[in-house]
């Protein structure tokens, strides 16, 4: 039992709790940064953020606050893509052996896409009438949601980034959704998209089981302590600041 991995998901889960910002993005390039192979970092963050989601979708589910459709179509695109990108890594690892370049180079991309969207969310967050993809039924954009699931559900099977954070902006500026049940259609599509993941990544070897029960030992108290803080604390400074370090993180591993 290593104390350090656990306060490590400690400091982790308080600051997602604080600032509500991706404990993916904070997470994996902080495993990587500490000498943990980059593939093996994503296997196991995926398959900690599954334990994780499961909780906050039973909770959701009782609230009544899953677009339980929305999260289908997501899943029929998501899920399928995380397929593709984690057999197609391996398939080109197996003729050129850079596995670990690749997953590293994706993952410094995406923290800074993640850091730059994250900024901009605080700066453009949506107010006032809807749009046009927002006034759209459903139904009209089967296709265009399957879609989006696809390429973002590819990325997270690479990264395990976007998960909560890159489904929530399109959810924000793509359908006419409540902020309560886009939280919780955001959730509950997390957690079917980032299980099929992990349990892919652990048919490879890429999950590290005891490193992810010691992380969740810390973050389960941590997330608890930084939400109860969060009603007292400015949340858009705080998001600015992790944002920030993400993109720091996201330029040391380029």
């Amino acid at each position: 039992m290593d104390w350090g991995i656990s306060l490590l998901g400690l400091l982790v889960g308080f600051l997602v709790g604080l600032t509500g910002v991706g404990g993916a993005a904070l997470l994996t390039p902080i495993l990587v940064l500490v000498g943990i192979n980059p593939t093996l970092a994503v296997g196991t963050d995926l398959f900690y953020n599954s334990v994780t989601k499961l909780f906050g979708t039973i909770q959701h589910f009782r609230q009544k606050t899953v677009e339980i459709r929305l999260v289908f179509f997501l899943a029929a695109g998501s899920i399928p893509g995380a397929v593709v990108s984690i057999v197609a890594l391996h398939q080109f690892s197996s003729f050129y052996h850079n596995q670990e370049q690749i997953v590293r180079f994706a993952l410094g991309i995406m923290l800074i896409v993640v850091a730059v969207l994250t900024i901009a969310k605080q700066l453009f967050e949506r107010k006032g009438s809807e749009n046009r993809w927002q006034a759209k039924p459903l139904e009209q954009k089967k296709a265009m949601t399957i879609g989006i699931g696809f390429v973002l559900g590819f990325i997270v099977g690479l990264t395990s980034i976007g998960s909560g954070s890159l489904f929530a902006i399109a959810l924000m500026y793509l359908y006419r959704i409540q902020a309560s049940r886009l939280v919780g259609t955001d959730i509950a599509h997390a957690l079917l998209l980032v299980t099929a993941a992990g349990l892919l990544h652990a048919s490879y070897g890429n999950v590290d089981f005891g490193l992810a029960f010691q992380l969740l030992i810390g973050s389960v108290p941590g997330v608890w302590i930084g939400s109860s803080l969060s009603a007292k604390l400015p949340s858009k400074p705080l998001r600015a600041i992790m944002a920030s370090l993400i993109l720091i993180s996201g330029l040391k591993l380029l």
